[in-house]
Parts: structure tokens; sequence; C-alpha cells
């Protein structure tokens, strides 16, 4: 069996093989669906390492050690959703623990945050992660013990230094996660910038189809991996076999897909930064993002999620029925090309003072940019800004 080892292979070679080796008994050389619950065991305390399919499943194994190579850190593991993922690592946790979270984060993690793991004593502080300074008055000596923050964020694209956030995180002598789900390993991997846990919504671009609902943890060491494996086994929010097996069919084409939504995202983003309709286009590889250097720096590419502020929400109403390619949806990531207006769908949870001062507008829109052929989604979107101008 080769060892994929990331010094030797390139990203698309591990993606297609990295895990996914030919059965040992067919040869096949697609990874089993082993749609099983249970295993038959030879005589009492005599098995093959295999007896329940909530703690063991081959096909589940092989897309964890897929995303585990691909992360490049020790273990992976998978969930029944990207929340049923964060609520595992929040599971690491324990009453009066405090944490330190993105101010700027998907609506959901905001209300899994606020209004269930508040209930068991878990306190959260809400920072601007840009803002080195503020992150380091936030931390509880003590007390803190995980900073946790997506880059880039959802849905206004700010970006964070994870390289400098895991410094002041493990000064703390705390854990640094990322929810890495917007860029996706293909073009960010924050294990190797200092993060101890990666995590993200494998619906979105792991999956890439809009056909399964899964998530999926990456741990840099073994002993974090110990812990969420022993989570995972006790509380149980696994994934079927097949959404596995559907997340390892996706994994062999996330190269080519990523790399035709940052095409088509990066054409948009400037078609879009430069329309008179559009008072700002939030896309970390325009030149005008204010992080753009750090993009650069830290990213090896800028991936297909783009936000821009229409200025009203009679604007936003009018350009998400306007548009024929966009489909208005919630979720992003998938080969189709959608539409979302966060106040209303996403980010409903957030406070409204909180969403108005971070530019969470009535007017904002955001934009999963699909792989369809970019100037068709160009013309698309430019007959729709026609039509509120």
């Amino acid at each position: 069996m080769p060892n994929y080892d990331p010094q030797h292979f390139g990203f698309s070679t591990r993606a297609i093989h990295a895990g996914q080796e030919p059965d040992p008994l067919t040869g096949a050389v697609t990874v089993p669906l082993y749609q099983t619950s249970t295993y038959a065991q030879e005589g009492i305390g005599q098995h093959k390492g295999f007896e329940y399919a909530r703690t063991q499943n081959p096909t589940r194994f092989a897309w964890e050690a897929s995303m585990a190579n691909l992360e490049q850190g020790c273990a992976g593991f998978a969930f029944g959703s990207g929340m049923a993922a964060i609520d595992a690592v929040m599971r690491l946790l324990s009453s009066g623990d405090h944490v330190i979270c993105a101010e700027d984060m998907y609506g959901g993690t905001f209300r899994l945050f606020d209004k269930v793991l508040k209930r068991y004593g878990i306190e959260f502080s809400v920072v601007d992660m840009t803002n080195h300074d503020a992150v380091k008055s936030a931390i509880q000596p003590g007390k803190t013990t995980m900073i946790y923050t997506e880059s880039p964020t959802n849905p206004m694209m700010k970006l964070t230094d994870i390289t400098a956030l895991a410094s002041i995180a493990h000064d703390a002598h705390s854990l640094l996660i990322v929810d890495n789900t917007f860029a996706s390993p293909y073009a960010q991997k924050p294990i190797t910038l200092g993060a101890d846990i990666v995590l993200h919504s494998a619906t979105k671009y792991l999956g890439g189809h809009s056909d399964l609902v899964s998530g999926i943890v990456v741990a840099k060491e073994e002993h974090i991996a110990d812990q969420l494996r022993f989570i995972q086994n006790a509380a149980g929010a696994v994934p079927g076999p097949m959404e596995c097996w559907l997340c390892l069919r996706s994994i062999k084409t996330l190269s080519v897909r990523m790399k035709q939504h940052e095409e088509n995202a990066k054409a948009i983003a400037a078609f879009c930064s430069q329309h008179p309709a559009i008072q700002a286009t939030h896309y970390p590889g325009l030149p005008t993002h204010p992080q753009h250097v750090l993009a650069k720096q830290q990213m090896t590419g800028f991936g297909g999620m783009i936000s821009i502020e229409l200025g009203s929400l009679e604007k936003a109403k009018a350009f998400t029925t306007s548009v024929k390619l966009f489909t208005l949806a919630e979720s992003l990531g998938g080969v189709e090309s959608l539409v979302c207006h966060p106040v209303s769908m996403t980010h409903g949870s957030i406070p409204k003072e909180q969403r108005e001062r971070l530019g969470i507008t009535e007017g904002l829109v955001r934009l999963s940019v699909g792989i369809e052929d970019k100037e068709d989604l160009m013309t698309d979107i430019a007959n729709a800004l026609d039509a509120i101008s």
C-alpha cells in the first residue's frame, strides 16, 4: 500500500488515491459501500476489528483517512452534518470553559454557541479575528481553552491570519479551531499553518453536488484525535455509509471543480467590482480586498464565494428573482450556482445590531459560483443588475 506523503505526492493525486486503495478482496478500484449495521463474529470476543457500524465502518474509515491526508492531520472523523461536526468539537470543552469566537461567522454556528452551549456553562466572547490585540484582550487566563474562527468568513469573506492566531492561542494554552468550509483543503490547509483542528461542512465543496449532508473534523495530534474518536462513538452522530461513499466519489474531482469555481468567481468578482449597481464586492481574490496580501500568503486559491452589496432589500429581492442560472437557495459549494440572502436565510439568528455592524445588511447577497460556463453566468448577473438599475 503506497504511503501518500504530501511531500512526495501532489494534492490531486492524493485526492484520488489516499485512503482509497483498491479493495483487497476483489480489486475493486472504488471503495465498496459497506451498507451494514453490524458484523458477524466468529465467537465470543473473536472478531476482525469490526463489531458495530456506529463505531466502525470501512467506507467511513476510507473517507476519514482521505480527509486526514488532504488536510495533513493525523486523523479524520466524519459526522452526519457540518453542525454535528462543530458540536462534537465543542464536546472537548467542560462547563466553565471560555471560547473566543469570530464575530463574523455562520449563523448556525452562532446559534449553537449562543442558544445551546451557553446553557451548559460554556462562555463565549465574540471578537474581530483581524484585530489581534482584541483577541489577546479577550483571553481569560486559565479559562480560555479554545479559539474558534472561519477563514474566509461567511458571508463577509474576512480572513484570519491563521499562523498569527495559532501563536496567540498556543501562548494561552488554548486550541485553535478553523472552519475551512469556504476554502476547502484545495485552497487552504489550516493545520500546516498552526491550527489544532480543522473542520468542514462536507455538504459544501467536499460533497460538491448538492446531494448529501455531512461533516468532517481533522485533528493535528493524536491526543486530540483520541478524544474526538471517543466523542464520535459515544455521541454517535456519524454519517451513513452512503454519504461517506458519495464524499469519496466527490473528493476525487475536488481539484478540477475548485479550479473552475475559482476561475469563474475571479471573473465575476472583477465584473461586479466595476458595476455601478453594486456598492461593494467582497472576494479575497480581488486586489482591492483589504486582506488580499494575506490571502496570497496562506491560500493556494481564492475559492468560489462572493458577496455583493446592492444597497437595499428591494434591490436584493429584485436581483435574486431576476437571475436565471443562480438558484435562490441555502447552502453553497455545489457544481450549480446559487444565490443566498444572508439576513433572511443563513444569518437570521445573528442579532440585527451585530449583523449591521459587520456589514450583513438587507442589501447583501451571497453568490456561490458554480462551474457552468463563466460567460453564461456573467450574462445572467448582468441582466439581473440591469433589472435593478
